[in-house]
Parts: C-alpha cells; structure tokens; sequence
C-alpha cells in the first residue's frame, strides 16, 4: 500500500505566508512618503510666505520687492522686482515609488516509522505406555508454550521558517510649478518696472488757457511714482505752489487758485487763477503755465 502524502509542510508554509503582514509592509512606506510630500508642500507655502512676501500694517499680504539703481540714458533709474521672480521657488514632489518584497519560507517534516515482531513457539511432548493383563495404560505428556514480541518505534520531526526582505526605492526630484502660482509670478513679471532716481511726475498739460470750457476753469492730470513703484495720489504729498510777483519766490497756492480731485492713479488739477504753478512732488518738479 502506497504511503500517504504528508501535507504538513505546504500547510505550514501557507500559514506563514498568511501571517505575514502585507498591510504594515507594503502601507507603512506609502503613508511614510505621502507625510513627506505633506511637509514638502509645508516647506514650499512656508518659503513663499517668509521669503516672497510681506504684511501691511492691516495684516495683508503684500509682494516682497527687491530695488536696486542702475544707469539709464545717462541717468539714475530704480528698478524693483518681485523677490519670488528671481528666486528658486522649491516644488520637491515624489515621482516613483518602487517596493519589492521578497518572502523565503522553508518548512520540512520528516516521518520515521520501525516495526520489529517476533514469534516463539516451544513445542514438548512426552507419551508413557504399558500393558498389564489384558489392560492398557498409557499417559500422555504435552507441554506447548508460545511467546509473540513486538516492538514499534515512530520518529516525526517538523521544521519551518520564515525570511522576508523589503527594498524601497523613492526617486524626488523638482516638480512642474502649479498652475495657480505660475500665473502669479507671470503677473509679477508683468509688474517689474523701472522708476527715474527720485520718482517720476508727469503734468498732462502745462500750458493751461482759462477761456473756454468749464466756467473758466480748466485742468491738468497729475501722476506721481516713487521710488518704490507705487503712484501716490494723496493730495498731501503733491503740492502746489505759486511764484509770487518777483518771479522767483515759491508760496504755497491756495483754495482760490487750484482745486484738486483725486481720481486713481493720480489727480485732476482745476487752476482758477492765471499765473506761474509749480507741481511738486517727492524731489520732482514740473512748472504749469497758467493764462488767461
């Protein structure tokens, strides 16, 4: 009769398998790099934040400029560009993830079975006979002893173990700017200009006739760029003045001579009065002829 097959190695090899924990060994170096692209992106919001911009006094956020002079046509200029314009921007993104894993499972049984029987038989027989006067006797003498032995012997060793490696490789690299933030920094670029030393003042019209239009009164626009960029259009800071009878000293103008309306990004000049005006702002300054 053919032995049975023992199938105590290929059920504890299956079992093994089973235990191992493919959740924890495949999940644990997938949470650990979507952590990581967490607190890249972190990085990337943080840098922007603390290098590209600034905040106001109300607490908004404001680009962060860089200014530098330069000649220009024989002159002085300013230039401010956006900080996050010419800086590297850090966008590290995981690319690919590749894990391999690799279990070894080694299980042996071995089965060890020895039957020895043996069988003894001890056969005596002694018979006695003899006659007297016509009778018999005889006796008869039998002794029969029988011994059986048998010895077994059954030996059974089992052996498993269980091996598994894991390799993760993780290539990053810079990732392609989102599409939100590349057009802000498109329209940063677009905001890069470059302002004359002192500012930039520019009068629509200085020579201004008071016959015709507007009862009399008639006007000029009035823009004004710092250093910084910015048009200013706070009347406070565009003043105008008057030449007095000499020709040559500067008196501040009054209410009766101009009037001045805000109209972003700078003012409309309304002059009532004919005589020589001054437009000054920051360290510019543009005379305004007046007639009537």
């Amino acid at each position: 009769m053919a032995n049975k097959i023992d199938t105590t190695p290929s059920t504890v090899a299956t079992s093994a398998l089973q235990s191992l924990p493919f959740g924890t060994i495949i999940g644990g170096p997938l949470q650990a790099c979507v952590e990581a692209q967490t607190n890249a992106a972190q990085a990337t919001w943080k840098f922007i934040q603390e290098v590209g911009l600034t905040k106001d006094e109300n607490g908004a956020a404001r680009a962060t400029y860089v200014s530098f002079s330069y000649r220009k046509n024989g002159r002085e200029a300013t230039m401010n560009i956006p900080l996050l314009t010419i800086v590297p921007i850090p966008y590290l993104a995981i690319r690919d993830i590749d894990i391999a894993f690799k279990a070894n499972i080694s299980a042996a049984s071995s089965t060890s079975t020895q039957q020895h029987e043996s069988l003894d038989v001890d056969f005596n027989m002694k018979t006695k006979a003899s006659a007297n006067f016509l009778i018999a006797k005889a006796s008869v003498e039998m002794n029969v002893g029988v011994s059986s032995k048998k010895d077994s012997t059954a030996t059974r060793d089992s052996k498993y173990s269980v091996e598994y490696t894991m390799d993760v490789a993780v290539k990053a690299g810079q990732d392609d700017m989102p599409a939100g933030m590349a057009k802000v920094l498109e329209m940063l670029n677009e905001s890069i200009d470059t302002v004359e030393k002192g500012g930039e003042l520019h009068v629509s019209n200085q020579v201004i006739s008071l016959s015709g239009e507007n009862d009399g009164m008639r006007g000029t626009y009035i823009t004004y760029k710092g250093e910084d960029g910015y048009y200013d259009s706070d009347p406070k800071n565009i003043k105008i003045k008057k030449y007095g009878d000499d020709k040559a000293t500067e008196v501040d103008a009054g209410k009766d001579d101009f009037q001045l309306i805000k109209d972003e990004p700078g003012l409309i000049c309304l002059f009532k009065t004919p005589g020589r005006y001054l437009v000054v702002a920051g360290e510019r300054r543009v005379q305004v002829q007046v007639i009537e």
